[in-house]
Formats: C-alpha cells, structure tokens, sequence
C-alpha cells in the first residue's frame, strides 16, 4: 500500500471513529434525555440494539486501528477476518434498516441526524473502507460460519431479555406479538442471511485478490 493510499485509508478511519462516537454518544444522549425508563434500564435498552453493539464495533475498531494499532485489540482488528466481519455486520444493520425498518418511524432534529449516520453513512464508509483499503487474500470460506457467532449470540441475548422483560429491540423478534414459532424462524432467517453475506464477502475477497495478482 503506497503512502498516499495509506493516508486516505487513516483519513477514513478517522472520519468513521469520530463521526461513529458523534452518533453513540448523542443516541445515548437522546434516550437518557427522553426519561422514558429509569437510567439502569435506558443503559440496557442502549446496548439491547444490534445497530448500537455494531456501532460501537466500527467505532472501536476504527479508533484502535488509528491509535493503538500495535496493541493486542489493534492486532485482533487488524485482522482480515475480523475486518471482513465487522463489514458485514454493519452493511446488514443498514440494508435491514433502510429496507425494513426506515418505514415505520420519523424521526426529527437530532434524531434523524444519528439515524442517518448509524443506519447510512458509517455503513457504507466502513464498507468502502473494507472493499478499497483492506487485503483480502487470506480470507477463507469457513470463516463465513464463525461469522455467524456474533449474530447468534445477539439474537439469543434479545429473545432471553425480551422475554424476561417485555422489551424487544425489533418488531420482527417480538415474541409477544409473533409468538415463539413465527419469532424463531424470523431469527433463523437472518442467521442464514448473515451466512450467505458472508460467503458473498468472502467471494468478493478472492476475486479481488486472484485480480491484483494478474
């Protein structure tokens, strides 16, 4: 990687962690400030969003990517699998959001600026960021399965917490209103989703990297 393409890979970065933070830190902000909950169930509820947890995942891959890259965290995200991961989780938070979810809110002010960075703009700069600056040659088609930990671990955080308290992040895990059968299969749909993405990256990866090579 030239020095060029080195800087504009760190502008990047940078841009991700500072408007990633922006966003996290005024969505915290907005929930605390609406006093809807106690603060020890908004700071669960927070955390309850699989965007907010794969916000955060960007923005602390970024900003250790920039800041610490020679530390134990800057290794593990300077991994290609784990970049590759990182990028798809993102990309399925914004295509699910703006295909599905976009629809049936309207948010305002402040609100519509943070959606429109958690939903659209960190997830395609990180995308782009994935596809341009990040090598891709050792990227293997099994890592699309250990992909799939981070989504099942979500998904059965959400459905044991929702159950316990009422509360379900998303309308398409409500479990009160769909029922265990209908939600079951809701989550199994997006596992299979979140497989075949990564296979699709994984795919992308080598016919990249089979094209630098000729």
């Amino acid at each position: 990687m030239g020095m060029k393409h080195q800087q504009i890979s760190k502008v990047t970065l940078l841009l991700i962690a500072v408007l990633g933070w922006f966003a996290l830190i005024a969505q915290f902000y907005l929930m605390v400030n609406s006093k809807v909950n106690p603060l020890a169930e908004t700071i669960l509820r927070f955390f309850s969003y699989f965007t907010i947890d794969t916000n955060l995942l960007v923005t602390l891959c970024s900003s250790i990517l920039l800041l610490a890259p020679g530390s134990a965290a800057g290794r593990f995200f300077s991994r290609q699998p784990t970049q590759a991961a990182i990028a798809i989780y993102i990309m399925i938070v914004g295509i699910v959001y703006n295909i599905i979810l976009r629809q049936i809110w309207n948010p305002q002010g402040l609100q519509l600026i943070v959606d429109e960075l958690l939903h659209l703009i960190i997830p395609i700069l990180f995308f782009l960021y994935w596809l341009i600056f990040v090598t891709k040659d050792s990227l293997e088609w099994k890592h699309a399965f250990n992909w799939m930990l981070y989504p099942s671990i979500y998904g059965t955080f959400a459905l044991l917490r929702g159950n316990a308290s009422g509360f379900y992040p998303y309308p398409f895990i409500d479990m009160g209103i769909l029922g265990l059968n209908k939600t079951l299969i809701n989550v199994g749909g997006f596992v299979f989703i979140f497989l075949l993405a990564g296979l699709l990256f994984i795919a992308i990866g080598k016919w990249m990297s089979k094209k630098q090579l000729n």
